[in-house]
């Protein structure tokens, strides 16, 4: 793929993962009693680029997706921000190395259900040492919880997504 393809998809996939992130921030969610829960639309996308492109493509698709929306959402440069962005980079290093080391043994859903274990854990930690508080580690155990239903629904998504997609082949031929 040539580096203006590249580029240009890359901006399709920040764009697309913005709007599914803004859009995520419209629909509530009544059952979940967890301050900052979210199904983690965006990680289909994040998800999307590890396993059809790669890591630098992923990683600058979820750091740009985290600014954009920092910017657009007013809060950049908040902690709220900082958390996006922590859990967003993690998440996606850890998604590129399940995928990578399981070398297909573990599914897309496995994938996504580490990231989405990651994602939660990194956001805590960052959130123990801004706000210097251990209180928020209370957290835990029901973030955790809802990391497998979220992981897995984004996981089923992305893997019907990247099934159909033609750069599928191409990568997974060049790893």
């Amino acid at each position: 793929m040539s580096r203006v393809n590249t580029l240009t998809k890359i901006s399709i996939l920040v764009a697309l993962a913005s709007v599914l992130h803004a859009v995520e921030a419209l629909i509530p969610l009544p059952f979940i009693v967890v301050p900052g829960a979210k199904l983690g639309l965006a990680n289909i996308v994040a998800l999307y680029t590890v396993e059809t492109m790669g890591l630098s493509q992923a990683l600058a698709v979820s750091f740009l997706r985290t600014l954009l929306g920092g910017l657009l959402g007013g809060t950049f440069l908040n902690v709220g921000y900082y958390l996006s962005t922590s859990g967003a980079i993690a998440s996606t290093l850890v998604m590129y190395g399940v995928s990578r080391i399981s070398q297909g043994r573990i599914s897309v859903v496995g994938v996504s259900v580490s990231g989405a274990f990651t994602h939660n854990l990194t956001q805590l930690a960052v959130a123990t040492v801004l706000l210097r508080s251990l209180g928020v580690l209370f957290y835990l155990p029901y973030l955790l919880v809802l990391a497998v239903p979220t992981g897995v629904f984004v996981g089923l998504l992305a893997g019907r997504i990247i099934r159909i997609s033609p750069e599928r082949s191409q990568n997974r031929s060049g790893r």
